[in-house]
């Protein structure tokens, strides 16, 4: 028994009594099952969708484990629940529309391309879903071998084949055949999914050679870039800039170019200070005697100028040097002293990285003077922080040079300028008086 016989069998008073053909008779009771047809799938649909979004979305909320949790973030559960309905309709088509023709047998290749569509799209939620499980499993693997670029590749499988499937499921055609016609459309293929091939192979050089990460701070000045990856795709990566605008960069341009990655440093525990404090080579000089005095009074410079002062005595001695030839034998530098006055300070400052490089360089001299280089790491890494250490540092030793009588090296200004013009000025009132 179908419903079309139903059908027959209630409304053929009515159809009497209206003097309604056999052929009319057939069509009208065809349209009322497949209207009760499609109310059914409607239905359907709605409890359903009920069950996904109550029943199914309350169990997950109760249960201990966070997998279900991020499957239902990702719609996965309401998807798959919608493939229910069609299959459903699918089954009983037959009771609905026994009639073989034309009609029904085009519903019917729509609902199998459906039911198509309805998988691959489910099929994408569970690959977003997989995605957010591996990532908040094990954040630090996901950060450096991220999945998203390959699970984006298998989605454009999934589609291709989706569509493929729907095409020949509407026109009822052979997928070899279309498959065979997608033989001679490889060049267009190519072309259109360049970018996803290329993407796809770059991603695969930088997960197997660890070169970026989710959170790695890198710069790429050909595409403005210079701040933390923030998403790895198949196309592309996300720079988030330090003044907080987006930078996308082709992923496979990380392969063809070149670009730094700050990661060692962060690894390493240390970060780079070189800089230079420009000294002024007229105030360079020998200590006397008061100068002496009073930087031996100094906690970091006191074992040193003893031990220096010894060795220097023992030295003239052995010359037969007398004590103020300051040309034929060795002194004591204020430069020198204030060189070693700045190693002693690093080696003392807590904010230093005692296990890398530290030191003090003079520079090839010039026009600006003696450069006076600082080349040492600092213990944190953070910007902030690092920048803080790095003005702590210059700050107190621009301030300590005057106590070693050292100046900096500074092209005149205009307040330089203007006191020189009320020298001259000053000289010139006093000549006249004169």
């Amino acid at each position: 028994m179908n419903l079309i016989h139903l059908f027959e069998r209630w409304m053929a008073p009515l159809y009497t009594n209206l003097s309604i053909t056999e052929s009319a008779q057939g069509i009208i009771n065809y349209i009322l099952s497949l209207v009760c047809l499609s109310a059914l799938a409607f239905i359907s649909g709605k409890f359903f969708r009920f069950i996904s979004g109550k029943i199914i979305g309350r169990t997950v909320e109760k249960t201990r484990g966070k997998w279900d949790d991020y499957m239902q973030q990702s719609g996965f559960f309401s998807r798959l629940t919608r493939l229910i309905t069609p299959i459903i309709v699918y089954l009983i088509i037959p009771v609905f529309l026994p009639v073989e023709n034309m009609v029904t047998e085009f519903i019917r290749r729509c609902i199998v391309a459906y039911i198509f569509g309805n998988v691959a799209y489910t099929l994408a939620a569970f690959l977003d879903g997989i995605n957010t499980i591996y990532q908040a499993s094990n954040g630090e693997m996901a950060r450096q071998k991220p999945i998203k670029g390959y699970l984006q590749m298998i989605k454009i499988f999934i589609y291709i084949i989706a569509i493929i499937l729907i095409i020949t499921a509407v026109m009822d055609v052979s997928p070899v055949g279309i498959l065979s016609g997608l033989g001679a459309m490889s060049a267009v293929l190519m072309l259109v999914f360049k970018d996803s091939i290329l993407g796809f192979v770059s991603s695969m050089q930088l997960s197997a050679n660890d070169m970026v990460r989710i959170g790695d701070w890198i710069e790429m000045p050909k595409y403005n870039a210079d701040g933390y990856v923030i998403d790895i795709t198949l196309q592309s990566i996300k720079v988030q800039n330090w003044d907080k605008t987006i930078t996308t960069i082709p992923i496979y341009a990380l392969i063809s170019d070149s670009f730094k990655n700050w990661r060692g440093m962060s690894d390493s525990g240390g970060r780079r200070i070189k800089r230079s404090i420009y000294i002024d080579m007229t105030s360079v000089r020998f200590l006397a005697e008061d100068d002496i005095k009073k930087l031996s009074d100094l906690r970091l410079l006191s074992s040193y100028l003893a031990s220096k002062i010894m060795e220097i005595e023992e030295h003239n001695k052995k010359l037969g040097v007398p004590e103020h030839d300051y040309v034929s034998g060795r002194h004591l530098t204020n430069l020198g002293t204030f060189r070693a006055y700045i190693e002693a300070y690093l080696v003392d400052n807590p904010n230093v990285h005692q296990g890398m490089t530290h030191m003090v360089r003079y520079l090839e001299t010039g026009a600006e003077g003696l450069p006076m280089e600082l080349y040492l790491y600092t213990s944190d890494t953070r910007w902030v922080k690092y920048e803080g250490i790095l003005a702590d540092i210059v700050d107190h030793l621009l301030a300590v040079m005057p106590e070693f009588g050292l100046r900096v090296f500074q092209n005149p200004s205009g307040w330089n300028m203007d006191n020189i013009s009320k020298g001259i000025s000053c000289l010139d009132n006093k000549q006249k008086e004169d």
